[in-house]
């Protein structure tokens, strides 16, 4: 039976492809002019030629370090999140005393709290600590801000983990840290996943801490970085979208791997 084209599904992918091809078309075809051939040409252009200038110059500006800063940044805050929250989410579900609901209540208020109501504070205290225009004082705060959606997202996917497993390590005769290593981990690597790449996305974009704890260039990210495309004489646009490509690609690459993992973290079957 010959089926009859649907012409308003086409007429709706149609519309979606070109909502999501212009931005994209946009973007890289800005990368590969001059400013002047852009300027002239305007954002809707084809470009006349093709060229990695932008690219080149973009490196030659500062953005390697800001890269590097970035990765640093990103890997540290990881770390801490991972060294962390699976200790204190096997904690706070396996506790059987008053302490662990408690602590999970401290770290659930610690999502009301918004960063820019303690930045003042904060910039205090990582100046008396020493850590100003550093990039510790920069991790730190990051990760902390961290540490509550993960520890929640972590703790839900860890009550997945039926009794009856737990049951059998302890007839096994399996002790607290072979039951985390053998069992709660493997199990959990859905939400482990999921708070990697929360905790390196929020670091990776982060711009309040480094903006307000940071001030030479030796410590900027690739969020700061950004603004040397803006002169007194205007912004350099083919070689800001070019920064704003390259500083993107290690994002999707990490969604790539990951999505899977995020989704069904966030859907609270991380654990199964």
């Amino acid at each position: 039976m010959r089926r009859t084209p649907n012409y308003l599904a086409g007429a709706g992918v149609f519309v979606w492809l070109c909502l999501v091809g212009l931005p994209l078309y946009v973007l890289l075809g800005a990368t590969v002019q001059s400013r002047a051939e852009y300027t002239a040409g305007g954002p809707l252009s084809f470009p006349r030629g093709f060229s990695l200038s932008n690219y080149t110059e973009d490196f030659s500006n500062g953005f390697g370090r800001y890269f590097l800063n970035t990765v640093i940044v990103t890997t540290s805050v990881v770390v801490i999140v991972l060294l962390l929250v699976p200790p204190l989410a096997f904690s706070i579900v396996r506790h059987r005393g008053r302490s662990g609901p408690r602590v999970f209540r401290l770290f659930l208020l610690g999502l009301a709290i918004p960063a820019q109501a303690v930045i003042v504070p904060m910039f205090y205290v990582i100046s008396k600590a020493g850590l100003y225009d550093n990039l510790i004082g920069v991790i730190l705060p990051t990760a902390a801000f961290c540490l509550p959606v993960c520890a929640l997202i972590l703790t839900g996917a860890m009550r997945d983990i039926t009794g009856e497993l737990f049951e059998a390590m302890a007839i096994d005769g399996a002790d607290t840290r072979r039951v985390f290593f053998q069992l709660v981990v493997p199990l959990s690597k859905g939400g482990i996943s999921t708070i990697v790449v929360f905790s390196a996305l929020q670091a990776w974009n982060g711009f309040l801490f480094p903006l307000v704890l940071t001030q030479s260039e030796n410590t900027k990210v690739l969020t700061l970085g950004l603004y040397n495309f803006q002169t007194q004489y205007g912004i350099d646009i083919p070689g800001l979208l070019a920064a704003v490509v390259l500083s993107t690609v290690p994002v999707l690459l990490v969604y790539l791997f990951a999505r899977r993992a995020l989704v069904q973290g966030l859907m609270g079957v991380g654990g199964k």
